[in-house]
């Protein structure tokens, strides 16, 4: 008997305290809506993530400069006749094409992570 009291009590407290937590969730959730509702109606500024994604600088220009600069050496070499230009670009390619997986699966995940892509993964298997 003592046993059954001791779980009734142990199911009552349980009960509770998920009472409890469900209930601050509603709080918590109308204190939301409510600030939301101030934020629409102009009575207060609006603050969130929007405001906060403004100031990210200049990585995302740098890393397209970086991604673009490939493309525009290739353009170069191509017409501007020079043989020279061209051999140096297929060198380029030549080392590039060496690097390590580590650091290509680095380069791409540095990439996907500021612009949000994510790569398919048959893109970069090796043939």
């Amino acid at each position: 008997m003592a046993w059954f009291s001791l779980l009734s009590l142990a199911a009552k407290t349980g009960v509770h305290v998920y009472q409890n937590r469900q209930y601050q969730k509603r709080l918590m959730s109308d204190a939301a809506r409510l600030h939301a509702e101030k934020m629409a109606q102009g009575k207060i500024e609006f603050s969130g993530k929007v405001l906060e994604a403004q100031d990210k600088g200049f990585k995302d220009e740098i890393v397209l400069f970086i991604i673009i600069m490939p493309i525009i050496l290739i353009a170069w070499s191509a017409f501007s006749g020079d043989p020279a230009a061209h051999e140096k670009l297929d060198l380029f390619f030549y080392y590039f094409n060496s690097l390590p997986t580590w650091f290509v699966w680095l380069t791409v995940g540095i990439f996907g992570s500021i612009y949000g892509l994510k790569p398919g993964l048959d893109m970069f298997k090796k043939k």
